[in-house]
């Protein structure tokens, strides 16, 4: 169960329970829509959606699979553009953007967490993040975003010489190497057990108090929704219920 009080089954967005009504959202998204192929074989993978998203709060969005979640985070991290709608990041038009204005927004302003861990075999720990590093405009140095995921001492081990949880860690240190102001995270514990499934979700809360950086995170597991600022469940392309967590649970102690 989770705790707070709930809203009532509604899309419409609000502020985290940290924030002032007028705060201005990162995201705002009116009418999203995301429909793929046509005709009889047409599928609506986002059917409307309204939402707003704020700097600093932890957001999961829970359902199961085809709810649309993987869809939503695609075009909030600008892999995808929405087929109607308005998407906008700080006032800045994602829907209408071209590739280029695309590349710009996830090359500075957005790191991706996915489920399987993407590292480069060849390269150690520090080598992983200094790809991203090398290119961004105002990184952290790899040392100290391996630090924030508590890997300082295995930084200089390549992945085969890791854990899964460790290699999942070095991963979010690639990720918020850039400091990003959003960190978008699909699914980031479903290929780890338990136990070092909470250690990469210590990592993630760490890193979204410690940096401030808005945080989402897909998943199928209701487990998670007990750390997080706003639950907000999708069925069917559609936002169903957006849940307010009066206090947010450590992960430490989150069970599945």
């Amino acid at each position: 169960m989770f705790s707070g009080v709930a809203t009532p089954s509604t899309p419409a967005p609000g502020p985290p329970p940290s924030q002032d009504q007028s705060a201005t959202p990162l995201f705002s998204a009116r009418g999203l829509t995301k429909i793929y192929g046509s005709g009889a074989g047409q599928i609506r993978a986002l059917d409307g959606l309204d939402l707003d998203l704020y700097a600093g709060e932890l957001v999961v969005l829970l359902g199961a699979s085809g709810s649309g979640k993987s869809t939503l985070l695609n075009n909030l991290g600008g892999l995808d553009v929405p087929s109607t709608g308005s998407l906008t990041y700080q006032g800045r038009d994602l829907a209408g953007a071209d590739e280029d204005a695309l590349t710009e927004f996830r090359r500075h302003s957005v790191g991706f967490v996915f489920q399987f861990y993407n590292l480069i075999p060849s390269l150690t720990g520090r080598e992983n993040v200094a790809l991203i590093t090398d290119i961004a405009r105002d990184p952290m140095p790899p040392e100290e975003a391996l630090a924030l995921v508590d890997l300082a001492d295995r930084m200089d081990h390549f992945p085969s010489q890791m854990s899964g949880g460790e290699q999942q860690r070095v991963a979010i240190a690639r990720a918020i190497a850039k400091r990003p102001e959003v960190l978008l995270c699909d699914e980031p514990t479903g290929a780890l057990d338990v136990k070092t499934g909470i250690t990469v979700l210590e990592a993630i809360e760490h890193v979204n108090r410690t940096m401030g950086t808005l945080t989402v995170i897909i998943t199928h597991n209701a487990a998670l929704a007990e750390m997080a600022d706003r639950v907000i469940h999708l069925s069917d392309g559609r936002i169903v219920e957006i849940q307010k967590n009066a206090q947010r649970r450590p992960a430490r102690s989150l069970v599945w």
